[in-house]
């Protein structure tokens, strides 16, 4: 994950290197585009042209009301476009500093689109205050998880040159030097290899872990370094885009919350327990407000219809109400509540087959017959089973996801299928097989031909996307939305066995309650790996533990196994 700080270091040594050329690098690239166009590469020079200007599909708009120099953010006339769509229209965004937030809203409503605009600077954001934007994990390399935590010391550097430059000023630098010299300190380089490493330790990795290469480790302990990253460089402002995605643990203490709805950001103070219940009280409170407006002013334009051409008193009276009214509407009328889409998915009925359905026999599997991840696995799956499978990131959850698919074959033992069983499964890379310039609806007509529109139109409608988002290129969708796709396409096979491997990912709190009623209602089997407590509690019946070369069921709700954890970690109350 790059910086802010590492994007400005780029740019600056970019600008330097250009004004060192100056008009000779100028005429050479001028030269340079010319032959392309000759050479009838006008496709790509005009590719090249636009990375240059760093075009993108947002468009984001904004006045900083705050002091230039305070810590503190406050935007206001916020607007932001993606694709010619309006996600905010004319909001406010304020950001205290040591402040933490949630960012809240249905899928495709433009969080992470907010998100990568505050990343990007593409709202006046005051220069001293740095930015890193976490929303993926780091990438698979031959550097040690260690090495790639200290690597972004970069930014220290980068300080140090700014603090130099600052003490050079007249005024000598002020506040602003005072802040630099306090961030140094705190990244000081002779102990930074030591900060790294208690991170890394808090976040689970060991000494020996320390060590291991990036690549070999899984898309959750990857996501662990890129987090260790982010909180060794300290940033003014820390962006986190699903940081939990991949991860084992699913608490995060957030105290106020920015909720998008409506084309508007609105601040509610309190963890999401709090939200919900303020929220509620608030749109109860205004739906009250708004009917009690809508029928005075039904009663006075009744009223002003049938005597405002009475006799002189009434006509007085009507003229009074009309002016009443006009005041109310000057004043500004309560709106309407508008409450969130309800999502209903629905997969379809498979009917039963007689058990045993999936059996692991003995089953042992490693990836190398030295280093075994199952021994001796015995144990089966039917349709009436609803297994959530937990333990730690690495222990195999999705390994024993793919043995039952058979995309992976046991060293010993067998794993028996019923001859009739389809097996549909869901994880996370599914999502690259989607065509980003096709629709859903295209999609769904490629994967499955022969069908006629109507019915395909049907199938993507019963996992959340209508009208437009069915036939709009799936670069303009959400990744929640992309995932409702993927969904669709996976519900068309009318699984008899679901396998879900980290389904919340991307989803919104009210599409992952509206999946969960879907799969209560769903007779076919079930087998879930994820990270959200909250989905495990709603959907599964049994808690079967990943962990040292086993799978053992655990004698209680996934509530149960949560605190287990805590005390275990020694965060019990």
């Amino acid at each position: 994950m790059v910086s802010d700080a590492s994007k400005k270091k780029a740019a600056q040594k970019k600008a330097a290197a250009a004004a060192k050329r100056g008009g000779k690098a100028a005429a050479a690239a001028a030269s340079s585009k010319a032959a392309a166009a000759e050479n009838g590469n006008k496709v790509d020079s005009l590719a090249s042209g636009v990375a240059d200007l760093q075009i993108s599909d947002r468009t984001c708009t904004g006045v900083l009301c705050s002091h230039p120099l305070s810590r503190d953010i406050r935007i206001e006339s916020l607007s932001l476009t993606f694709h010619g769509h309006d996600l905010i229209v004319d909001s406010e965004l304020e950001l205290n500093y040591g402040r933490r937030y949630g960012l809240l809203g249905l899928n495709g409503c433009g969080k992470s689109t907010l998100l990568a605009a505050i990343g990007c600077r593409e709202l006046p954001i005051p220069e001293h205050m740095d930015i890193y934007h976490l929303s993926r994990e780091i990438e698979a390399s031959d550097m040690s998880s260690l090495e790639a935590v200290i690597s972004c010391d970069e930014e220290r550097l980068k300080l140090e040159k700014e603090a130099e430059a600052l003490a050079g000023q007249e005024d000598g630098g002020g506040e602003q030097l005072d802040r630099l010299y306090e961030r140094l300190e705190a990244m000081d380089a002779a102990t930074a290899e030591k900060r790294a490493a208690e991170i890394l330790f808090g976040l689970g990795f060991n000494k020996k872990m320390q060590e291991k290469k990036t690549k070999d480790f899984s898309g959750g302990w990857r996501m662990r370094i890129a987090l260790a990253r982010a909180l060794f460089m300290n940033p003014t402002v820390l962006l986190l885009d699903e940081p939990t995605n991949h991860l084992g643990f699913s608490e995060w203490s957030l105290y106020q919350h920015h909720h998008m709805q409506n084309k508007k950001l609105k601040l509610y103070t309190g963890n999401y327990d709090q939200y919900v219940q303020t929220r509620s009280e608030l749109e109860e409170n205004q739906m009250k407000q708004y009917k009690w407006e809508q029928e005075q002013i039904a009663s006075m334009k009744e009223y002003i219809a049938r005597f405002g051409h009475g006799s002189a008193k009434l006509a007085r009276q009507a003229q009074s109400k009309e002016k009443t009214l006009a005041k109310m509407e000057r004043g500004g009328l309560t709106e309407k509540v508008v409450r969130d889409k309800v999502l209903v998915f629905r997969f379809h009925d498979v009917g039963k087959l007689p058990p045993p359905v999936l059996q692991f026999v003995e089953v042992t599997f490693g990836y190398t017959p030295e280093n075994l991840i199952y021994k001796n696995l015995d144990f089966g799956v039917d349709l009436d089973s609803r297994v959530a499978l937990v333990g730690p990131n690495g222990a195999g959850k999705s390994t024993l996801l793919k043995l039952m698919t058979g995309d992976l074959v046991p060293l010993d033992g067998m794993v028996r299928r019923h001859n009739h069983l389809r097996i549909a499964q869901f994880h996370q890379h599914l999502t690259e097989k989607l065509d980003m310039e096709m629709s859903a609806l295209q999609f769904m007509l490629k994967e499955y031909p022969g069908n006629e529109e109507e019915k395909m139109r049907a199938a993507v409608g019963k996992f959340g996307l209508s009208g437009k988002a069915q036939v709009m290129p799936m670069k303009n969708l959400s990744d929640g939305q992309r995932s409702r796709v993927i969904f669709a396409w996976l519900a068309w096979r009318q699984p008899h066995m679901l396998l879900l491997d980290e389904p919340t990912n991307h989803l919104d709190i009210e599409t992952i309650d509206s999946l969960a009623e879907a799969l209560n209602e769903w007779d076919g089997g079930l087998v879930l790996v994820s990270h959200d407590f909250r989905l495990i509690n709603q959907v599964a019946q049994e808690i079967w533990v990943c962990e040292d070369q086993s799978v053992t069921r655990w004698e209680g709700g996934i509530m149960d196994f949560k605190e287990h954890l805590k005390a275990k970690a020694g965060l019990s109350n």
